[in-house]
């Protein structure tokens, strides 16, 4: 082929491409047109107030008059969940009409106290009152032990330690308590209680869940939200059931985090299992009326469980009947998903009602209006998620005459003291080490978690990741509650790092040691074990005491089998929250210990995952197993 004629080659195809940009670009321009005159001309319904403020009309009316007089904008609006730091102007809560602002990651008002979180949540929803529609707010915390992002409210045993107890009447009056100290500050939704069913002890979790038995979490559970949402007409405070669903079967280092090994990791778990498993606590917790359930971060199959429509709409929804609002979980959406815009296209084809963005909720909101003008997310699923959202609201009886609610915590001190009492687990009692009677004349206690009321919190203690140190306002730390029990004829010494002045064998030596406080993945450990100074304080004790005590104020199971000869008196105390003087009941016999494990206590990591029959992965016998527990008989 001659030169010319590669020339009219060349050409005709340049020709043709330049038809297809010139095509393609005005097929672009027409639609973004298109997009902007739906937004700019879209009809504003009537508003017919007098019909959804009427509290004698059903929710059902209420809700559907509210949402016929919603433009698209604001449907989507009420989709959105934010944290309410990344608010870029206040004013944003009523122009994009948002469904809701919650305080994450520790997030609190610049006066931590109950009048400054009153304050600061009325204010949000005064603004909300501001929109057209005039919808309120949800406003969300994990209040998940307590409302403890406050200084001085009561901080009860973490999940785990409600598990040891058994106990379904106390997480109820748990929940109530917590209920109460919410509603004080303004907060109307709590993401709790957590389902999960941890199996591997290395998750940084796993001490928010109540226990990897399935009857007991399904039991535990929906008395949680029985007592938070109450058991009248309108719910104190919305339950939100997390993470659904195959949350704890996650397998080691497939996180998709990259800061994480196992949080945000993907469960293997068969459909048959995730049914006979993990979905019977959820199926508790929605026939136990929960107006939420929060979608995990984790994978199952080939996706993220936020894209899952069948666990979402056809087995949550459809099969199980649950009728509230199904939340995704923080950042949830978009963790691992790719593409903002098709990950926001796939959740909510899926079936999520409302997303925990929680940032960027500007580019959401177009995103969403885009995908629905463009028939990639049908309106009538926007409408589905929105009616669900708002009757939350309605069901929190938020529309209405709103109750006087003193800004003051509840007195919840005695609870939470019998809470502890309740949840220790007595592991090992050579020599009748325990209880602790009056011939023992002089006892040394040391250890990093002795007087440390924000050791023995936890996380979701004022921040996030908790605190490490004894300033938690309120609390009473192990050491104290010793001090005030013990005869006041008892010599007590007490070092932290076990180095006392005399040489003098004591009678007894309490060690109570553990866990610095984690949160999530950032607690993820391949060897759950006692640190080096925990194990020397140990040590000392053994040698200058005639007995000691272990008191372990930890998460999850440790790693013992080398420590557990040398130990004469085992207790496990999991993260007992404020009342440390519950500990010091049994020590000294004024009641019995009367928990169980939660969960089965291994020898090894490599007997992880332990399966529900509790058997270790490698065929050998556990450390303890779960429901093991001594007592004074």
């Amino acid at each position: 082929m001659n030169f010319m004629a590669w020339q009219r080659v060349v050409g005709m195809y340049v020709r043709r491409f330049a038809y297809v940009c010139t095509l393609f670009l005005s097929l672009v321009f027409l639609g973004v047109v298109y997009l902007w005159v739906a937004d700019t001309f879209e009809t504003v319904p009537e508003a017919n107030q007098a019909v959804w403020l009427n509290e004698d009309e059903s929710t059902t009316v209420r809700v559907e008059a509210l949402l016929n007089a919603m433009t698209l904008r604001e449907k989507i609006g009420q989709i959105a969940l934010v944290e309410k730091n990344s608010l870029v102007n206040q004013e944003d809560i009523a122009s994009y009409t948002l469904g809701g602002l919650l305080s994450g990651a520790g997030s609190k008002p610049e006066l931590n106290t109950v009048s400054g979180w009153a304050a600061m949540i009325e204010q949000y929803q005064e603004l909300a009152q501001t929109s057209r529609l005039a919808i309120p707010l949800l406003y969300g915390a994990d209040a998940v032990h307590g409302h403890a992002l406050v200084p001085g409210a009561t901080i009860f045993p973490h999940q785990i330690g409600l598990g040891a107890t058994g106990d379904a009447d106390l997480v109820a009056d748990i929940a109530a308590a917590t209920a109460v100290d919410l509603r004080a500050t303004g907060v109307n939704w709590n993401y709790a209680p957590n389902l999960d069913l941890p199996q591997d002890f290395r998750w940084g979790r796993m001490y928010e869940a109540y226990s990897d038995d399935p009857l007991l979490v399904s039991r535990l559970g929906a008395a949680y939200v029985t007592g938070l949402q109450g058991s009248g007409t309108n719910p104190v405070v919305a339950a939100s059931l997390k993470h659904y669903i195959g949350l704890g079967g996650m397998q080691w280092k497939t996180s998709a985090n990259k800061n994480f090994s196992i949080d945000q990791g993907m469960t293997t778990a068969s459909e048959l299992a995730l049914r006979q498993s993990y979905l019977p606590p959820f199926k508790a917790g929605v026939e136990a009326g929960a107006l939420t359930v929060m979608v995990g971060l984790n994978g199952w199959g080939e996706s993220k469980l936020v894209n899952q429509t069948y666990l979402i709409t056809d087995v949550l929804k459809e099969e199980l009947g649950f009728e509230g609002a199904v939340v995704s979980d923080w950042y949830g959406l978009y963790e691992g998903n790719g593409n903002k815009f098709f990950a926001t296209v796939r959740g909510m084809r899926a079936g999520v009602d409302m997303v925990m963005l929680p940032f960027d909720y500007a580019t959401f909101t177009r995103h969403l209006v885009i995908a629905v003008r463009l028939g990639l997310v049908p309106e009538a699923r926007i409408d589905d998620a929105v009616r669900r959202v708002l009757a939350v609201k309605f069901r929190l009886g938020l529309f209405d005459s709103p109750t006087t609610t003193p800004l003051v915590l509840g007195s919840h001190a005695a609870l939470a003291k019998r809470a502890v009492a309740q949840s220790l687990v007595l592991l090992k009692n050579e020599k009748q080490t325990l209880p602790v009677t009056q011939a023992v004349r002089h006892i040394r206690i040391a250890g990093s978690a002795t007087d440390n009321v924000g050791q023995q919190s936890g996380a979701w203690s004022v921040e996030w990741q908790g605190v490490d140190g004894n300033w938690l306002t309120g609390g009473v730390s192990i050491l104290a509650g010793i001090k005030n029990r013990a005869s006041k004829s008892t010599f007590i010494e007490h070092n932290a790092s076990a180095t006392f002045a005399t040489s003098v064998e004591a009678d007894l030596g309490i060690a109570v040691v553990g866990e610095r406080p984690y949160a999530e993945g950032w607690g993820d450990r391949e060897y759950p074990i006692l640190r080096s100074e925990d194990l020397e304080v140990i040590k000392s004790l053994q040698v200058t005491c005639k007995k000691v005590v272990v008191i372990l104020v930890s998460g999850r199971p440790l790693l013992l089998e080398n420590e557990i000869g040398g130990i004469d008196a085992l207790v496990a105390a999991w993260l007992p929250g404020t009342a440390g003087d519950g500990v010091a009941e049994v020590l000294f016999g004024d009641s019995n210990f009367k928990g169980t494990l939660p969960v089965p206590w291994p020898k090894t990591t490599k007997q992880v995952p332990v399966n529900q029959a509790g058997e270790s992965a490698d065929g050998t016998t556990l450390l303890f197993p779960r429901y093991f527990g001594l007592s004074y008989e």
